[in-house]
């Protein structure tokens, strides 16, 4: 932690007073080192891509937006087709205060609380794109989803949302997998489980997954997820990882028209749309604001989430 001069809006800016930030295992991959900023101009950056707050400054040439408004940032900002992301590529919210792009910044609702608002741009709509844009998902075709942490709960979640069913998830804590069926999974597996796979043919009735959603960037999982496609099935990479993919049996890979698909956050339109969803009670996230922490303890959070102590969803921060 240190004491930084406060930021000031200019141009087609804002600032914003933040009120909750979010810390995801990105964060965490980032401290490691496991993950890196591609963009960073310099040696250092302020975390923290889940943010929001209310505008206490508005820079010259914007409007539409005003001093008081409640908002929440998005993760991403574009620069000339490119995508620079908050607390990665430049400085984010683990702060009392933020600047963002005017274009950046959702307006949300008075009935949306700011600790539920904040992860919004990441760990609620990375599943979401991944399920509506990449994966395009069905109602009513089987769907895997593997690890069942800050973005795989809302994962279950949405899909629900969506009506995929059978929705099944895989995850080796025992904590996990019940909270799973508490966000709405018909059925929760250990993947190391001798009967797993007959497990997944049984609730499937023998066609296999239409989607596998890899939440936790582990080469093992990636070639279980494989295993249990059925025709034309899809395998959605959305955790990170550096590994390499291995299709053990390509003959029935490529005999079954089957996919491998990368994904990667999200854009405006998803986050819009989940305001809205939330703001007409069709998404619950009380139940995903694990603990709430003052920014001072920032590090803390960071070695909570890391060793997974009490298995959170979102540890919010509050400046």
């Amino acid at each position: 932690m240190e004491e930084v001069p406060t930021p000031h809006a200019g141009p087609g800016e804002v600032r914003i007073k933040v009120a909750a930030a979010g810390v995801c295992l990105s964060d965490v991959h980032l401290i490691e080192g496991s993950l890196t900023p591609r963009r960073l101009s310099g040696d250092t950056v302020t975390l923290g891509h889940e943010n929001a707050g209310t505008i206490d400054e508005v820079g010259e040439g914007v409007s539409g937006i005003t001093a008081g408004q409640r908002v929440l940032l998005r993760a991403g900002e574009p620069r000339d087709g490119v995508v620079f992301t908050r607390g990665v590529d430049y400085d984010g919210g683990w702060a009392e205060y933020a600047v963002a792009r005017a274009d950046t910044v959702v307006p949300i609702p008075d009935s949306l609380p700011f600790e539920q608002a904040s992860f919004i741009p990441d760990a609620v709509s990375t599943p979401w794109a991944a399920i509506t844009t990449t994966a395009q998902t069905q109602p009513a075709r089987a769907v895997g989803v593997w690890g069942i942490g800050g973005l795989g709960a809302h994962a279950i979640q949405l899909l629900r949302l969506v009506g995929a069913a059978p929705l099944i998830a895989v995850d080796p804590l025992p904590a996990a997998r019940e909270r799973a069926l508490a966000f709405g999974a018909d059925i929760a597996l250990d993947p190391a489980d001798e009967q797993f796979d007959q497990a997944v043919t049984n609730a499937t009735r023998g066609t296999g997954l239409g989607t596998a959603f890899d939440f936790a960037g582990v080469p093992e999982v990636r070639e279980q997820a494989i295993r249990c496609l059925g025709e034309n099935g899809k395998l959605v990479l959305v955790g990170l990882s550096d590994q390499p993919i291995t299709v053990t049996d390509g003959i029935r890979f490529s005999y079954l028209g089957q996919q491998i698909l990368g994904h990667y956050g999200s854009r405006a339109e998803h986050v819009e749309q989940l305001v809205t969803l939330a703001e007409l009670g069709r998404l619950d996230l009380s139940r995903s604001v694990s603990e709430i922490l003052p920014l001072s303890e920032a590090p803390e959070a960071v070695r909570r989430l890391a060793s997974k102590q009490g298995n959170p969803i979102r540890i919010i921060l509050r400046p």
